[in-house]
């Protein structure tokens, strides 16, 4: 395992980060053990949670078993998603973020969190309210860095902005989508990582699963979350995903490779991502995504994936200046 600095935080984080989404819901308690463990036996060092995950269990099985590794590993959390059926709960308020910080440091049994992520960009509440509460939270001690996720580009900047204004704690670490159907971060906000050295943990490397080897334009399995799950089902309706994905696996299989860790090693290679989120049901599902750091990611191989999917226009659309 390699270890890589996550931006300016001076934290070294292991090359893989592992998500724990699936801890007290589709991975039961034991399960969510096998995984965790099987990661650290590798050198994972890096752990994302959040409130909302299983409404609060992937968090209290998470601390369970960081208990005698809490000082080894890098931790973070989440908030915004409402997890009752409480108007006052969810949102970018002052009130809510205090209350669902201290939440999730009871549930995870730990004094801090290495990064507090917001997990959504709020139109309601002014951005400024929304620093200022995590600047309470840096100055008692609760949160050492922050962060944003599924922010776009201009809203980070702004954040960066008003932070560098007002000397309060930046953002220090972002978390978007990233895939090799989901390109659209390299647009803007993989080259504002870059300008600005933020740390970029980027989830969902295997689209959902869609760059799983299980879709082809025709297969389109039954149970899977893109069928299960009305938002994934919306994220990937667009046929040519589905080409791309099968035009994917039948390449992996000529390499001899597993389309998961071949999909998470792609992520990897982009050299404004920190590390990619890995995440799974089930050690045995978990496992691929593992082995892609024994992947010799070469820029041959890198080109004939890119050449797969759509690259994304610049930012300023100005086709003739893209390299």
């Amino acid at each position: 395992m390699q270890y890589k600095p996550l931006g300016e935080t001076g934290l070294q984080v292991s090359q893989l980060c592992f998500g724990t989404m699936s801890f007290g819901g589709d991975a039961n308690e034991a399960e969510s053990a096998r995984m965790f463990h099987a990661c650290r036996d590798i050198g994972i060092n890096f752990f994302d949670c959040a409130d909302v995950y299983s409404k609060g269990k992937a968090e209290t099985i998470l601390g369970k078993l960081i208990k005698g590794c809490r000082d080894e590993i890098v931790l973070t959390s989440k908030c915004f998603i409402q997890m009752e059926d409480n108007v006052l709960s969810g949102g970018a308020g002052r009130r809510h973020i205090i209350q669902a910080c201290e939440a999730s440091l009871k549930r995870l049994g730990t004094d801090y969190l290495d990064v507090f992520f917001m997990h959504r960009w709020s139109d309601s509440v002014p951005l400024e309210e929304t620093l200022r509460a995590l600047e309470k939270l840096v100055s008692d001690g609760k949160v050492h860095h922050l962060g944003v996720s599924n922010y776009s580009a201009w809203q980070i900047a702004k954040a960066l902005g008003i932070a560098s204004k007002n000397n309060w704690p930046r953002i220090d670490v972002v978390q978007p989508m990233y895939s090799l159907v989901k390109r659209q971060v390299e647009v803007e906000i993989l080259e504002l990582a870059k300008a600005e050295n933020l740390g970029v943990i980027s989830y969902s490397p295997v689209g959902g699963g869609l760059l799983s080897g299980k879709y082809t334009k025709e297969n389109r399995p039954e149970g899977g979350r893109i069928s299960a799950n009305p938002e994934y089902a919306k994220r990937y309706k667009e046929d040519w995903v589905f080409e791309v994905a099968e035009a994917f696996s039948e390449l992996a299989q000529a390499k001899g490779i597993h389309p998961v860790s071949l999909a998470v090693a792609w992520v990897a290679k982009n050299e404004a991502v920190t590390c990619p989120i890995i995440g799974a049901r089930s050690l045995e599902q978990l496992q691929p995504s593992l082995d892609s750091i024994k992947i010799d990611m070469t820029d041959k191989l890198y080109a004939e994936l890119n050449a797969l999917t759509r690259t994304p226009p610049p930012a300023t659309d100005r086709l003739e200046e893209q390299g």
